[in-house]
């Protein structure tokens, strides 16, 4: 099967971590009888600097015709915050109608995690984020700027068709997982009345049509001090975009940091796309020094999204080796490695698992 893949290298450390993934994905395809043809695009800082330019709509045209997207990272310390995250990522969930991220919630064997006597058989659970509505919309605006009148209204904006959309997938999703078959919503319905009212409505109702999955429901405070006391009690998590963004960096602490932790921004059937959640990290640009292990998970849960299911099964297990044998730590410049032997101990351990199947 041949895949034609858009690289967004990006800012910062996004290309050294999208240069590991890239080389990673083709050893796996190698063993596989999978081929990837990679376009990458030079969207980020750099190019706006220069240019102007965010990206434009035939940038975009193209992208809905690949298979996927791999995002290394968007964010440059001499562009003011907002606009790139704007212009390019939220442009791209918005245009491309990617309505889910998901973010798996995983402690690897040997991964050091802050939570006292918690290990892998405790944290393994997902989050399943609606990506395309709620605060992130940016409807609301500015009245009398500048002055001691001023007034900021921000607008969360969501519709029962998205989340009804974003629920149905939580509720399939955890069919397809099949662990403790559980759903929890979160939201805020002592204080958000209307927004959580739309969402706790439509969980119930959704629900119904699931009869093996058992439900419950948090509030967003409560389920923020349950991750950290007993995120043992999470299998499925469902929640809006300003909770969801929230709630998964607990996650992504818990389950060992940000040198781990990848996602994905689903349209189901259509372009995906899987990006590490570290961010640009430009203190370490060009050292040697990044983690290219969540950009390598990503690309791990690409390959599931395709469906080439052995093969995102064997990068799984190589990850999961190389970080339980070989790294010293997940954090920048800890590892024992550079960078690039990172990604070669994975191709490492690719390759030995091919030759013994």
């Amino acid at each position: 099967m041949n895949y034609n893949i858009a690289v967004i290298p990006g800012d910062g450390t996004g290309p050294e971590v999208t240069t590991e993934a890239v080389k990673v994905l083709h050893a796996v395809g190698k063993s596989h009888n999978i081929s990837f043809e990679f376009t990458h695009y030079d969207l980020g800082g750099e190019r706006y600097l220069k240019t102007g330019e965010l990206i434009s709509d035939n940038i975009i045209e193209e992208l809905r015709q690949t298979h996927c997207i791999l995002l290394g990272a968007i964010g440059h310390p001499e562009v003011r915050p907002g606009i790139l995250e704007q212009g390019i990522l939220l442009r791209l969930r918005f245009a491309l109608d990617l309505y889910i991220n998901l973010r798996p919630v995983i402690l690897l064997p040997g991964v050091y995690t802050p939570l006292k006597d918690k290990g892998p058989q405790d944290i393994d659970f997902v989050v399943i984020r609606e990506n395309s509505e709620g605060a992130y919309v940016g409807s609301g605006g500015f009245f009398k700027k500048g002055t001691p009148d001023e007034i900021a209204v921000q607008e969360s904006i969501n519709t029962r068709k998205g989340v009804e959309r974003c629920i149905r997938y939580a509720f399939d999703y955890c069919m397809k997982r099949d662990k403790k078959r559980h759903v929890t919503l979160c939201a805020k319905t002592n204080v958000l009345t209307y927004e959580s009212d739309l969402w706790y409505r439509v969980f119930q109702e959704v629900a119904q049509e699931y009869p093996d999955i058992s439900t419950d429901y948090q509030h967003v405070d409560a389920l923020c001090m349950w991750m950290i006391k007993s995120p043992e009690r999470y299998d499925v998590i469902v929640t809006n975009n300003m909770f969801g963004d929230i709630i998964t960096d607990i996650g992504a602490i818990i389950q060992g940091g940000l040198g781990i932790a990848a996602g994905g921004n689903i349209h189901p059937g259509g372009p995906a796309m899987f990006e590490p959640i570290g961010g640009s990290a430009p203190k370490y640009t060009g050292l040697g020094k990044i983690n290219p292990m969540a950009a390598i998970y990503a690309a791990q849960m690409m390959l599931e999204y395709l469906g080439e299911i052995r093969a995102a099964e064997d990068l799984f297990q190589a990850i999961a080796a190389v970080v339980r044998d070989d790294l010293e730590s997940l954090e920048a410049g800890k590892m024992g490695y550079t960078t690039a032997e990172v990604g070669d101990l994975v191709v490492n351990k690719l390759e030995g698992s091919a030759s013994r199947s």
